[in-house]
């Protein structure tokens, strides 16, 4: 069976945010991701972190831009020096925090002029990123992100294999990998080579495992017989209270 982690910007979103450390952990958890870290200052969640003795796995890039107007994202043509802003953000809270993967976003895009600058953009990040941590790319669906630049999976094997670094990677989604592909097992066996990180929720809304269209014991046995040793992380929406929803621990086990 894989490790789980809880994704804590979907889990107990019912809680006070420095309150889902300790509901993560009361339910068995040890080790979590935020999306979005940024509005809390690091050492604030450093202390969730120690108190309940929580690995932080993974946080998204680029944060808010509290001085207005869009995000540098990596795909944004002419937006260069906002995502070198970003990145150095980004990577200090990472180090703060103890995670090791930063998920770096695309954000609207689309054509040559996009994939160009997004190679760049990523070529200098990783020749820049402190030693331990890891750039993932995501694939995410057209339908919960409308315009998203790096909506494809081969557009992101494309990228990671023009980049050629070893700190820059694949995230996979099963529920993204499901919505763009209608097969989340063969995608993550056809890319398991690129694959360092794994993020789980059923399609086609985002649900618990088994409430949806993904086989999830299959995906499971994958995983295991891939060798991937990571955490798989829940991101997914409850359907209602959290700790209701996580018998699929258990029950999709496959054993």
């Amino acid at each position: 069976m894989p490790k789980f982690a809880a994704n804590l910007t979907h889990l107990w979103a019912e809680l006070p945010y420095l309150d889902r450390f300790d509901a993560a952990a009361d339910a068995g958890f040890e080790a979590v991701e935020i999306l979005f870290p940024y509005d809390t200052p690091a050492p604030e969640t450093q202390k969730a972190l120690q108190r309940n003795g929580l690995e932080m796995v993974l946080l998204n890039a680029p944060g808010p831009n509290y001085a207005g107007g869009a995000r540098g994202f990596a795909a944004t043509p002419g937006g260069e020096a906002r995502f070198d802003y970003d990145m150095r953000r980004a990577v200090r809270y990472a180090q703060a925090l103890g995670a090791r993967f930063i998920h770096m976003m695309s954000g609207v895009g689309q054509g040559d002029a996009a994939k160009e600058t997004m190679i760049a953009n990523l070529k200098r990040a990783a020749a820049d990123l402190p030693e331990g941590l890891c750039l993932c790319l995501e694939p995410l669906n057209q339908i919960a992100q409308p315009g998203y630049f790096l909506s494809s999976f081969d557009l992101a094997a494309e990228i990671i294999e023009a980049v050629g670094a070893s700190n820059v990677a694949l995230q996979y989604d099963s529920y993204h990998a499901q919505v763009i592909t209608g097969d989340a097992l063969e995608t993550f066996e056809k890319l398991r080579p690129l694959i360092r990180h794994i993020q789980i929720g059923d399609a086609p809304d985002r649900t618990p495992p088994g409430t949806g269209e993904i086989d999830f014991p299959a995906l499971f046995a994958a995983i295991d017989a891939g060798g991937y040793e990571g955490w798989v992380s829940a991101e997914y929406t409850p359907q209602g209270r959290t700790e209701a929803g996580l018998g699929w621990r258990v029950s999709h086990a496959g054993t």
